[in-house]
This record gives C-alpha cells, sequence and structure tokens, in this order.
C-alpha cells in the first residue's frame, strides 16, 4: 500500500472492513463512531481488524498502538500515521 495514502481513503477501507467482515452499515462508521460502544466491536473483532489493517499496510500495527484506539477515527489516524513512519 502507498504511504501517500489520504485519511479519506484509509476511512473508506475501513469502512468496507467493517461491513464486509463485522456486517456493520457502513452508514455507522463515521470517525465519531466508537468501535466499542457504537458498533459493537469486542476484543476478538479488534484482532481481526488488526489483521486486516496488517493486509492494507504490509506491515503489523503494534497492538499497543491499537489498544489506544476508541473512535474509528482514532484508527484512521494510527494507520495514517503508520503508514508516514514506513
Amino acid at each position: 500500500m502507498p504511504s501517500t495514502m489520504s485519511k479519506e481513503e484509509i476511512l473508506e477501507w475501513i469502512r468496507k472492513v467493517l461491513h464486509e467482515q463485522f456486517e456493520i452499515p457502513a452508514e455507522r462508521v463515521t470517525p465519531e463512531a466508537n468501535l466499542y460502544q457504537d458498533l459493537d466491536i469486542d476484543s476478538i473483532d479488534a484482532v481481526d481488524l488488526l489483521i486486516r489493517l496488517k493486509q492494507l499496510t504490509g506491515q503489523s500495527i503494534s497492538p499497543e498502538v491499537f489498544k489506544q484506539v476508541r473512535t474509528v477515527g482514532d484508527v484512521v489516524d494510527a494507520v495514517y500515521a503508520h503508514l508516514q513512519n514506513t
């Protein structure tokens, strides 16, 4: 994946993954949506999402970084920062 991917492109990719993998309606996947409270993502789902993010970036994203995320926007920011640092 190119390191020039925009935050909007990352959001669209996350929206697609959450819809396909977890059957979450795409319109609910907004930057403000809380993964755990609004989208009912549990810890096992979060691991699955981390695996999909690895497929997107071609690299592992630290679980410690992922523990800090609460919203979809946090995930976008974490992936964006990760891509900038590679």
